[in-house]
């Protein structure tokens, strides 16, 4: 039976009629810090939705409305309509729900500025002459005990041993029962962490993608007793969780990323704008205080700002790419993080890399040796910059960003420049001078509940 897919508002509620046993139907949307909001309506309602809306308070929603502009309607898109595999029930009943994504717009038809999905929409129409931006993200997490204390659970390696296995196997499942296709799922570097990769898609697509498998592998973790955490540096000593993007130009089927010699020089461009653009889209994509407490040298988290082919500790990575797989080449940004508003990161990003192309840039050589090793003098010598230590410098350097008030639009921008100083400021009102890189006490309590 068909779960995804659908065209348009027709087909959708032609489905809901055969599909009795879909009650309800989820609005989801990102608040400005790209947690996932959702309301839901009985499905009979959703034919009133596509042609009027649905209201709701924007006021209770972080980054979105003030009270005297609170009213906003959610417009569904039919071709994000799904049926979640899953069955509910409670005291003998059951039924199911179907989720869709959709647009915001005030009492007035406007379209909302605080809409995050709206601003990745906006900046791929407007690079779409440059190409369509595909990405492939790899999500990690780890596994505890519960959302209180983040309690190892297993001994495990990269690629190897570990438990709740099963927890990935299932998520997997019920994702292609949505037509979210994964590249492959294992067991990470760390004792109790986890990845799986979606395969890539348009960034709009994958955006969303990233939100519901958020969704999916927390509820299966719920289900089997365990909690799943997108916190990027739960424990101090341990590796932080990331989620590395892989990212590829298209047009007309063919990869603009490739040329005969290897990489094309768009691509070459593309990476420059990330390199030069790099500590001032470092807000959107490592948002939390706790995003920095990741960003440290020796845990595989890049800390300086270059690239290259095999060295994992550049922010940009292009991987090798196997004879007769030429179209498949990519390049791979490291710095992300799970926690992050995936639509504005993907807003960040693509305009970055659009930047470099309309500059021109020339490509710096590729560092190859681990930076971590170099000398102050040595990477002097290269070049070679630093990403921000910690939310409060990446926040003074994304104050400044002509190029994100531009792309994320005033209201977004100023919502965001709100929203982190008051992080900042209450973290170390409550921290203090400790804590400089280990994780405190008081992100435990403030973070692992909620990422």
């Amino acid at each position: 039976m068909k779960n995804f897919g659908f065209q348009d508002e027709k087909e959708v509620l032609e489905v809901l009629k055969e599909r009795k046993e879909v009650k309800f139907v989820r609005m989801i949307f990102p608040d400005v810090l790209g947690r996932e909001m959702s309301f839901c309506i009985p499905s009979e309602e959703l034919e009133s939705a596509f042609k009027n809306g649905k209201g709701f308070d924007g006021s209770s929603i972080e980054g979105f409305a003030r009270i005297e502009e609170s009213d906003l309607y959610f417009f569904p898109d039919p071709k994000t309509f799904r049926i979640l595999p899953w069955t509910y029930q409670l005291e003998g009943v059951s039924w199911k729900e179907a989720i869709v994504f959709g647009r915001i717009f005030d009492s007035k038809g406007n379209e909302f500025p605080g809409d995050s999905r709206r601003v990745l929409e906006k900046v791929l129409e407007k690079t779409k002459e440059h190409g369509e931006l595909f990405v492939g993200p790899e999500l990690e997490f780890y596994i505890f005990k519960d959302e209180k204390t983040p309690v190892l659970l297993d001994h495990g390696g990269y690629f190897h041993g570990g438990k709740w296995g099963e927890i990935r196997k299932l998520a997997q499942i019920y994702l292609a029962q949505m037509g979210i296709g994964v590249e492959c799922d294992h067991h990470e570097v760390g004792p109790s962490q986890h990845e799986i990769d979606l395969k890539f898609s348009d960034a709009l697509s994958i955006a969303d993608s990233v939100i519901i498998a958020k969704y999916v592998l927390k509820r299966v973790a719920r289900n089997a007793g365990v909690y799943v955490s997108f916190m990027p540096k739960p424990i101090t000593g341990m590796i932080g969780t990331g989620m590395h993007l892989h990212l590829s130009l298209w047009k007309n089927g063919k990869n603009l990323f490739f040329e005969k010699e290897g990489l094309s020089e768009i691509a070459k461009k593309y990476i420059m704008g990330l390199i030069k653009y790099g500590r001032e889209i470092q807000l959107v994509l490592n948002q939390w205080v706790n995003s920095y407490k990741r960003l440290v040298p020796g845990f595989e988290a890049p800390v300086y700002i270059a690239w290259g082919t095999r060295n994992r500790s550049a922010y940009i990575r292009v991987p090798e790419v196997p004879k007769g797989k030429e179209m498949s080449t990519r390049i791979e940004i490291r710095s992300p993080d799970p926690a992050c508003n995936i639509y504005l990161a993907l807003a960040a990003i693509q305009a970055a890399g659009i930047q470099g192309i309309k500059e021109n840039l020339k490509l710096i050589p590729p560092q190859e040796r681990n930076i971590y090793k170099m000398t102050k003098e040595e990477m002097k010598k290269l070049k070679i910059t630093t990403l921000a230590k910690d939310l409060k410098e990446a926040l003074e350097i994304f104050k400044k960003s002509k190029l994100m008030k531009e792309t994320l639009g005033d209201h977004i921008f100023q919502k965001l420049i709100q929203n982190k100083n008051i992080e900042w400021q209450r973290y170390k009102k409550s921290v203090g001078k400790k804590y400089q890189k280990e994780v405190s006490p008081y992100e435990i309590e403030e973070y692992l509940p909620v990422l």
